[in-house]
């Protein structure tokens, strides 16, 4: 850290998945900009989405289509006015990705070579652009590729925010801790976004890697900047059940190449919840899968694709299909055990249409934020386009806005005088232990008031130990993520607590609204 090259950021940008990168590269040449991984760059969850990029191209699919269908997903929660100006911008930022070099999967349709469109749950027509199963994986490296060849771009590895430094009316830089040097340095800039992802890490079984840990929303709403919808966590229904593959995602677009769920006997059972059977929004079959295991008390269902030819999965899903082996599974001649697992959060920072929080220099931007686009639930391959839509008007405000000739705030430094090395330190894995599993059981899938309680009643309990070892003990990487992750649990409790009816993703056994998601047969 105390070998930067550019000592005197305009932008500092924390994170560095879709959302980081695509603003880095829209920000123009003569802006200095330092860019914050926690890990090396491409250990986020742009990295490992499987899916894809929604954006309207056929001629039989319509603006218009994208944006119902983003409605209904969102039910009625999402705001339309960001609802239509992303859809809008999703050819376009999607051309941007083309030319920037990433290639998309492209096959021959009636003698042309054609982009190959996958359609998954929520979408009415075939519009998600994507790099075989591997999409998160080739625009994050193309970005990155672009990004290092920029002389005004630093990336700092092993790095994550403490905390924004502000004078109560604007943003004025962040303390910044390195795990491998283990200190702390204070940096200006005249404009700092939040671009870490989202918290899904806060629950038990997750489909995103360890780097999850809410940091931006936390460090947002620490500064005093509003969250809203944090009850609307996505639980992807589809995670391979096994021991070692806990984060092994199956992606959605096998059910939309024709997966079907079944129970453990063979038996179909999506139709008896909603009449898109396995193409119905993710919070429905989440939930479908859930009522089934506890009404059975099974440990999983099971996706099958086998039915297929072996030629096409290996086509279509050639990553997964490796991975699955590593495991014992042949998806190609077998059904796949599956579970829910925590996947997306839908809430987060609130934002504007250019990623502005309500405190003027502070951005938050891709799962960090919440725009409006979602609602109660995100529609499937939207949530890397929200990233690059979001980034590019973000990057217009700054570029118009930014004042070069004002000179960086002299902040305080960093003061670890009053701190001592903690000899304590199972108390943190204890507590991470705890705040998982609980937010797993209490917060999940399905709540109810009395869930909601305990867990607040917890929380209360966390907040209080993390905060007294904040003030004593000498700041550590997993303190710092147990920190952010408790402040992100409480922001889901409370707003959980405040629902009142069943919408979307949150459900609650004790709602009003007792005919949400029953079976149709009933």
């Amino acid at each position: 850290m105390s070998k930067l090259k550019i000592t005197d950021p305009d932008v500092l940008i924390i994170g560095t998945g879709a959302a980081g990168l695509s603003l880095a590269l829209q920000l123009p040449r003569h802006l200095k900009i330092i860019m914050v991984c926690k890990n090396t760059p491409n250990e986020g969850a742009t990295y490992y989405a499987q899916g894809g990029i929604a954006a309207v191209q056929q001629a039989q699919d319509s603006i218009e289509s994208h944006i119902q269908d983003t409605l209904t997903a969102g039910c009625g929660l999402s705001n339309p006015e960001v609802v239509n100006f992303v859809v809008e911008q999703a050819p376009k930022s999607v051309q941007w990705l083309i030319e920037l070099g990433v290639k998309f999967t492209q096959e021959q349709q009636d003698g042309e070579l054609k982009y190959h469109l996958n359609q998954e749950g929520g979408h009415s027509h075939r519009r998600i652009f994507h790099a075989k199963d591997a999409t998160g994986k080739a625009v994050s490296k193309t970005l990155m590729q672009h990004v290092l060849e920029r002389d005004n771009i630093e990336i700092l590895e092993n790095t994550m925010a403490v905390d924004v430094i502000t004078d109560q009316t604007r943003c004025l830089g962040a303390y910044l801790y390195n795990n491998k040097t283990d200190t702390v340095t204070t940096l200006s800039a005249r404009a700092v976004v939040l671009a870490t992802g989202g918290a899904s890490r806060v629950y038990l079984y997750s489909t995103n890697p360890d780097v999850s840990s809410g940091d931006g929303i936390a460090i947002a709403a620490r500064a005093g900047c509003k969250t809203n919808n944090m009850e609307f966590n996505q639980f992807h229904p589809t995670c391979l059940y096994h021991p070692q593959a806990r984060t092994l995602l199956l992606t959605e677009a096998i059910r939309g190449e024709g997966g079907k769920l079944l129970l453990p006997n063979g038996e179909p059972f999506m139709h008896r919840y909603h009449e898109r059977a396995e193409l119905a929004p993710r919070d429905v079959v989440a939930r479908a899968i859930d009522a089934e295991m506890k009404r059975s008390g099974l440990e999983c269902v099971y996706l099958d694709i086998s039915h297929k030819p072996y030629q096409f999965i290996k086509e279509h899903f050639p990553n997964l299909y490796e991975q699955c082996l590593t495991y014992g599974f042949d998806m190609a001649k077998q059904a796949l055990p599956i579970v829910p697992a925590a996947h997306y959060t839908c809430g987060g920072v609130q934002t504007d249409l250019y990623g502005q929080t309500d405190l003027p220099s502070l951005y938050a931007i891709g799962e960090t934020a919440s725009t409006g686009l979602h609602g109660a639930n995100r529609m499937a391959s939207n949530s890397l386009l929200e990233c690059l839509v979001f980034a590019h008007s973000c990057a217009k405000h700054i570029t118009s806005t930014i004042d070069l000739d004002a000179p960086l705030a002299q902040l305080i430094p960093w003061d670890a005088s009053k701190v001592i090395n903690s000899d304590e330190a199972v108390v943190i894995t204890h507590n991470w232990n705890e705040l998982r599993h609980f937010m797993w059981d209490y917060v999940g899938i399905v709540r109810s008031n009395k869930r909601l309680q305990r867990a607040q009643a917890r929380i209360n309990l966390l907040k209080q130990e993390v905060q007294d070892y904040y003030s004593q003990y000498h700041i550590t990487r997993d303190f710092l993520e147990l920190r952010n992750l408790v402040i992100v649990a409480d922001l889901i409790i409370q707003q959980a607590i405040k629902r009142k009816e069943n919408i979307g993703l949150h459900y609650n056994i004790d709602a009003i609204d007792e005919t949400v998601d029953k079976p149709l047969s009933a």
